[in-house]
């Protein structure tokens, strides 16, 4: 038994910096949505149309359909954070199918209820490859608390600052 627990410390003592690492980070996302930019429609009796634009706390949605095939991000508790995008395209419109030679940045908000902190990478963005990926390797500001009560994760436009993809959160 000492034997096998001498053996096996070595092999524990390796591995806490690994957990050490996994415990710096403050909220993760794996998979996304695309926007859908009109997030209700109401029809009253006289046939008056109402049609409420998809905003999602505060931010404004792309006034076109995008899609996004899949994402993956993780924020650190200092900021610090990385974003996989992958073919996040127009879903409508006579570019569907193109990136629109967009640039796209992240903005984290963790409050659940007004007033929100948008917490962003850099607004200058990074360009959309020809086929959608992209990635981010930036730094949010401002930093955001030690705890994202309410995370969401907003893909932005760069030229107009509206979102048109959103990161699902894997651990709140």
């Amino acid at each position: 038994m000492r034997k096998v627990l001498l053996l096996a410390l070595p092999l524990l003592f390796a591995l806490l910096p690994v957990a050490a690492l996994s415990a710096d980070s403050l909220v993760k996302f794996v998979g996304g949505i695309g926007v859908i930019p009109i997030s209700n429609v109401v029809v009253a009796a006289d046939g008056t149309i109402t049609v409420a634009r998809n905003v999602v706390r505060t931010v404004n949605s792309a006034g076109q359909i995008w899609v996004i095939a899949d994402l993956e991000a993780d924020v650190q508790s200092d900021g610090r954070i990385r974003v996989d995008g992958r073919g996040l395209l127009l879903g409508g419109g006579n570019g569907i199918g193109t990136n629109a030679n967009a640039k796209v940045f992240a903005t984290l908000i963790c409050e659940a209820a007004a007033p929100f902190t948008l917490r962003s990478t850099n607004l200058a963005g990074v360009p959309l490859a020809a086929n959608g990926d992209f990635q981010i390797d930036d730094v949010l500001s401002p930093a955001p608390e030690p705890v994202c009560a309410s995370p969401v994760l907003l893909i932005r436009n760069a030229a107009n600052l509206v979102w048109f993809a959103a990161g699902i959160v894997t651990n709140p």
